[in-house]
Order: C-alpha cells, then sequence, then structure tokens
C-alpha cells in the first residue's frame, strides 16, 4: 500500500510541474544586459549586389517619439557593425535608421520589436 502511495505522490507532483510550465513556458535566455540594453549584430548589404557597404551609419530611438535619433555605430569594411540598443521592457521596440553619409543608397527606418533575433542582415537600395 505505501508503494500506492508514493506512486500516487509521484504522479500528482508530474502533473503539477506539467501545469507549471505550461502555464509559465520554459525559462529564456535574457533578452538585455543590466542596463536594459539588446545587443544586436547588423550586416549592411547592398540590395542590388550583395556585397557589404562600409561607413552606413547606425542610429536608434529608444521608444518611436520619445527621443531624437543618436548614433549607435557605423559598419566597417566587411558591412558589419555590433551594437546595443536601449529598449524599455512594456514599450514599443527601438526605431532604428540606416543612412549612408555619402548618399549612395536609400535611408531605411525600422522597428525592432522582437530582439531575439540577434544577427540581422539588412539590405539597402542604391539611390537611382
Amino acid at each position: 500500500m505505501k508503494w500506492l502511495h508514493n506512486l500516487l505522490k509521484g504522479v500528482s507532483l508530474s502533473g503539477a510541474l506539467f501545469v507549471f510550465q505550461a502555464c509559465y513556458g520554459t525559462p529564456q535566455t535574457p533578452l538585455y544586459d543590466e542596463m536594459g540594453e539588446a545587443p544586436m549584430r547588423f550586416t549592411l548589404v547592398s540590395a542590388k549586389t550583395g556585397e557589404p557597404i562600409e561607413g552606413i551609419l547606425i542610429q536608434s530611438v529608444p521608444t518611436s517619439g520619445y527621443q531624437e535619433f543618436q548614433e549607435v555605430g557605423t559598419t566597417g569594411a566587411d558591412g558589419k557593425c555590433a551594437v546595443s540598443l536601449l529598449y524599455y521592457r512594456n514599450l514599443e521596440g527601438p526605431l532604428v535608421r540606416f543612412s549612408d553619409t555619402e548618399g549612395r543608397y536609400e535611408v531605411k527606418d525600422t522597428s525592432f520589436t522582437d530582439l531575439r533575433e540577434r544577427e540581422i542582415l539588412i539590405r539597402l537600395k542604391e539611390v537611382q
């Protein structure tokens, strides 16, 4: 009879753990560091040729309409740039602007609401 009691106790515990995981999900890796910033890596390439673009200015606004654009980085010769975007958890994601300082490519504005994607490829169209 004791073995039946232990079996039922184990089944009850397993059921409780299953319900907990179903309600709250599995633990996720944090999107942010201690300062509320999300580290991201961008690669900017030409939409026409697929070649990396050097010298693209990356600017960010923490939340749309909250502040002016602030420079957060510039792409290197390989078209890559690693930045940390300030992100307020309960508000809309950061607005990011990609602009060519030489005017060869169109300015691109985009908002990132899901910051789990950490390596992002951006294709810029050439100015006609």
